[in-house]
This record gives C-alpha cells, structure tokens and sequence, in this order.
C-alpha cells in the first residue's frame, strides 16, 4: 500500500478536523494493512459529554471515509449531549447520523464503545455495521434516571445497558472484548472478510487448504435421529479454510449463526440454523440476525452460503403478536433482493414457509444441493400424520407417516422437479461449493432502476 508522505513520517496517519475543541481526535491511519477513518473519544472518566464542536469532529472522520472510500471506525466513550449547550449538540448529532447513513452500505463501519453511549450516541450504534463493546462498557437510549421517573422501576446502568445484556437480548455488540486494543483488533480481524468499499472485492486470503479436501466429518456429525441435536458451526468449519470461520453475534438469537469464513481463500457469508438452540427454528430475533447479516454481505460483495436444518417457524402467540410475518418477512425481502453469488446446502430438514425462507431455489438462489436424508416437504411426518390422520389408530399413522417419508420428504423428488440442483455426498460439500463459487465468480445481475425496496422494517 502507498502512503503519502505525512502518513510516511507519522505513523499514527494523518490527523482531520484538527484544532477542533474537545476531547476526541479523528484521522486517517493504517489499521494492519488497510487505510480507515478512525474518530477516537478519549479514554477520560468520567466521560465528557457530547458538544457540538465534537459532532462536527465525528461528521468530517464519516465524510472522510465516504469520500475516501475506505472504512470508518468509531471509538466511543460519551455521556450524552451537554444539556448546558441546549439543542446545539443535537443539531450535530443528525449531521453525524445523516453521514453515517450515507456510509451505509458504501463503506463498512464499525465502533468500539470504551465506556458510555448515552443517548444519541447510543442511538448511532444501530447505523453501524459492527459494534464492538469493551468490557467497561455500556450503552442504552435513556438512563436509570428516565426509566425510575417514567416507569417507577429501579434499574442500574449495569442491568439496562451492559455488553452482556446487550449481547444476549438485543443483538447489539457482534462480540464483547476487554479493552481498546482488543476491539481494534477484532475490526482488524473483520476487515480481512472485507472490502474497504462497495465497489471493491473482498480480498483473496493465501490459502494451502486444497478446496477438492473430503470433508466427511460433516456428515458424520448429523445424528441418525431426525430430533437429534448437533452444533452446525461444527458442520461449517468442517467444510470451510481451516482456521477462518469467524462467527458474530454468538450470544444473540443462538438458533441462527452468521459467520464468516473462506473456501478456496475467498471471503464468504455463513448463514446456518442451529438445532442446539430451540431445534433450529427461526423466531424473530433469528430471522432480524440472518436477514442483517445476508444484507451486509450482499452490500460488501460476499457470496453467501447457507446451511439448512430447520422444522420452521417456531409456533406461538406471542410470536405472532409481536410481529412474526413483518420479521420474517425481512429474511425473504435479504434474501430475494441478494444479487451476490448465493448457494444453499439443505443438510437435513427443510419443512415449510423455513423451506422458502433459507434462500431456496424459488427465492433465486443460484445453486441449491442436499444430503442423501435431506427432508424437504410442507412438514414432516408425525405433523402430517397429526393433521391427515388424527383418528386413525397407531398403526395406521405409523404406515402413513412411513408412505408420507418414502413419497414426500426424499431429496430426489425435489432434484426430479428442479428445486433442488444436485444431491452429494456430505463428504464432497466443500468440493461442490467450491465448484460453484468458482463458476459464479463473475455473476452480475442487473437491479431494476427503483430509489430502493420497502423494507419490512
């Protein structure tokens, strides 16, 4: 990479927005090997609250970044906006919204949060693509202090806002780490995944795992009985380079993963059910994860590669109260408007409106293979047999269900009608992905002219 000469001579790059006032700084520098914009808060306690005269150092690190056309990074540590300036540093914080939302699919953003992020800050963290929180962080909208006055509830900083409970119940942080230069360093560990803008590739990895590698231990890993559980990032690191599966959003909605990963050295998206948590069906908060996830990948230019085990949606009221057809309908709207190269693996069930969901081939997915007992139908056979067949006898239910399975749930009558592509071997799955992601290299497909789709938020 080719540095100019202040970035020569300073190692730290290249300072903007200097000899604006207040307590944080804002440059172009080298992080590993990549060039990013990075707006840093000190690390004062307590920390300062937001002035306008900081937003304006914020608003020129996103501007740099757009039109520098490399990544952004924010490392935060703010108590809100200073009441003594009145609206003023509100003011600033919608400048610094409107540029980080103009960064938004263009170049990839992260932020660090080292201590607070009250407030609007707090709020721009729902912009970025990847947040980052230290273990002396914390982050929520309104404070201890509003939620007693407003709800009569006790509540402290710790139990509204800390990365552990945002981590598990908001799906905030993609990862917690213990400090500063633990979290550049996960934001270096991303950007290997990553291009520094929407019109670049990801960048190729050295890689000295052979792509046509046998990769049996992922079949092996399925148990005999159709119920039984097993950890599918065990399937995918099987299948992927030895040593880049890199999951995010671990602790958040656990029955969906979203990784990221290399096959062949080159950079994919990992989206899988997962049957260690509530069977692998999709919820809410899966589908948001997934359907967030399948989005950034298709902004940065990363082929995506799904992993099917699912029963379907998992069934309730109070899932349906709180929106499950909005909420699922945001992983088909990722899906359908994907143009980057997309293959789907059904390792085991694939039942119902999930079927649709997981990128099946009707969603558009270029290339769609299953295992020799992958069960693809409107459900399986003891629900049909529940439904079909309420008052017949035992024996009677078991004959259907067997009927049901030999006629119904097989691969092959999929594969007959073209809905399924090919049926493998789980031991040449990493061979077949790579075959494919080798003949799509070049997909282009064509937007139809539109401002954008209406999102089912």
């Amino acid at each position: 990479m080719t540095l100019d000469a202040t970035e020569q001579r300073d190692p730290d790059g290249l300072d903007v927005a200097r000899g604006v006032p207040g307590p944080i700084t804002a440059r172009v520098r080298l992080l590993g090997d990549r060039r990013v914009s990075w707006c840093e808060f000190d690390a004062v306690d307590p920390a300062a609250p937001l002035t306008e005269s900081m937003t304006y150092t914020m608003e020129i690190a996103a501007r740099t970044a757009l039109d520098e056309r490399i990544p952004l990074v924010f490392v935060i540590n703010s108590a809100g906006a200073d009441i003594g300036e009145g609206i003023a540093p509100l003011n600033g914080w919608g400048r610094v919204a409107r540029a980080l939302t103009r960064c938004s699919g263009t170049v990839p953003t992260f932020a660090i949060v080292d201590g607070p992020a009250v407030s609007g800050p707090a709020l721009l963290l729902g912009l970025i693509d990847f947040t980052i929180m230290t273990d002396s962080g914390y982050a929520f909208v309104n404070g201890p202090v509003m939620v007693r006055q407003f709800t009569g509830i006790d509540v402290t900083k710790d139990e509204l806002g800390s990365p552990a409970s945002l981590a598990q119940h908001a799906g905030l942080p993609v990862a917690v780490v213990a400090d500063r230069a633990a979290g550049a360093d996960l934001v270096d560990e991303l950007l290997a995944y990553l291009p520094d803008h929407v019109d670049g590739d990801p960048p190729q990895w050295p890689n000295g795992d052979p792509v046509d590698r046998p990769c049996p231990e992922a079949g092996e890993l399925i148990p005999e009985s159709s119920t039984g559980s097993y950890d599918v990032t065990q399937v995918a690191e099987a299948i992927v380079d030895d040593g880049s599966f890199l999951e995010i959003r671990a602790r958040w909605a656990a029955n969906a993963v979203t990784a990221f990963a290399t096959i062949g050295g080159q950079p994919v998206g990992i989206v899988a059910n997962q049957p260690m948590s509530l069977a692998g069906t999709l919820d809410i908060p899966a589908s948001q994860k997934a359907a967030r996830f399948v989005a950034l990948c298709d902004a940065f230019n990363l082929p995506i590669v799904t992993l099917v085990d699912t029963p379907g949606f998992y069934p309730g009221k109070d899932l349906e109260w709180r929106g499950m057809i909005r909420h699922g309908a945001q992983l088909v709207f990722a899906y359908g408007r994907a143009t980057v190269p997309r293959i789907c693996v059904i390792l085991r069930k694939s039942y119902g409106g999930a079927f649709i969901v997981m990128d099946s081939k009707t969603m558009g997915n270029d290339v769609c293979l299953a295992w020799p007992w992958a069960e693809l139908a409107v459900m399986g056979a003891g629900q049909a047999a529940a439904i079909l067949r309420r008052n017949a006898s035992v024996d009677e239910r078991a004959e259907f269900e067997h009927d049901y399975s030999e006629r119904l749930l097989n691969p092959y009558v999929a594969a007959e009608r073209g809905y399924v592509d090919a049926v493998i071997d789980p031991a040449d799955t990493r061979r077949e992905v790579a075959a494919a992601l080798d003949m799509l290299a070049d997909k282009r497909e064509r937007l139809p002219r539109r401002k954008h789709g209406n999102t089912p938020l």
